[in-house]
């Protein structure tokens, strides 16, 4: 059974929590499916101090003693992750803006590769979509494969009409992410994708060394050596890009 769990960023059960349970239900027409439900709000998560501890000599290191790692080990224990936030002035809510920066050493060593995630944004008028291709970038930006996930209009009293585009937004919205939960292996980076692997790995094999978190980390993991962070077949077009990539990351650190 795939475990899902559904982040939820906002302090009341109130329309996002009621799209979530939606998304859910609609998840369970597809498959058997286990989810749990993490209110931000029931958590210590202390403001990031921007110490960069975390980005240079680990993550285990921050000065920080809370339950940022309870979360962490949530993520890493799930198949599946839902963002769920509504629209607080055009961008997610503070709680889960702390946990996104919390997390943001995630940025220069990905770790939730083979999981997929989604965001679902409620809204009263505009900006939702803003908000969900920013959380789709912070999906893919950790690791996470990223379904295209929903927008929705619930701006109280919510009309018929839009209660029915909720609806069906929720049912696609569903069935691609469950597509995603049970596709066998991670898939074959987009070029864009490739390219910011290539470039940050050169980057930091020849401008770091062991003193570095990152360089330890790529060492570890051998990503120096590897076509990409988990083992996939680019085909000879992506493959040939690789190495294109490559030298330009050699330049530019030369440069540096």
């Amino acid at each position: 059974m795939k475990k899902v769990i559904a982040i939820i960023g906002n302090q009341q059960k109130n329309n996002t929590y009621r799209a979530v349970c939606e998304f859910e239900a609609q998840l369970r027409t597809f498959g058997e499916i286990e989810v749990e439900y993490i209110f931000l709000k029931d958590y210590r998560l202390e403001f990031c101090r921007g110490c960069k501890v975390c980005f240079n000599k680990g993550e285990e290191y921050c000065p920080l003693r809370d339950d940022r790692d309870v979360l962490i080990e949530k993520l890493e224990h799930a198949d599946g992750v839902i963002m769920a936030a509504p629209n607080y002035a055009f961008h997610v809510p503070a709680a889960m803006k702390n946990l996104l920066d919390r997390l943001a050493y995630v940025f220069h060593r990905p770790q939730f590769f083979g999981k997929t995630y989604t965001p679902i944004v409620n809204q009263g008028i505009h900006g939702g979509n803003a908000i969900r291709k920013y959380l789709s970038s912070m999906g893919e930006n950790f690791g996470f494969q990223v379904t295209r996930g929903c927008v929705l209009q619930t701006m109280e009293p919510v009309p018929t009409a839009a209660a029915q585009k909720n609806a069906v937004r929720i049912r696609k919205a569903a069935a691609r992410f469950y597509k995603g939960l049970m596709r066998p292996a991670p898939p074959a980076p987009t070029l864009f994708r490739l390219l910011m692997f290539r470039l940050s790995r050169t980057s930091i094999q020849h401008m770091l060394d062991e003193r570095s978190k990152d360089f330890r980390h790529y060492q570890a993991n051998g990503w120096f050596e590897a076509a990409y962070y988990y083992p996939v077949s680019l085909g000879p077009v992506k493959s040939l890009a690789g190495h294109l990539f490559d030298r330009i990351g050699k330049r530019m650190a030369k440069r540096a």
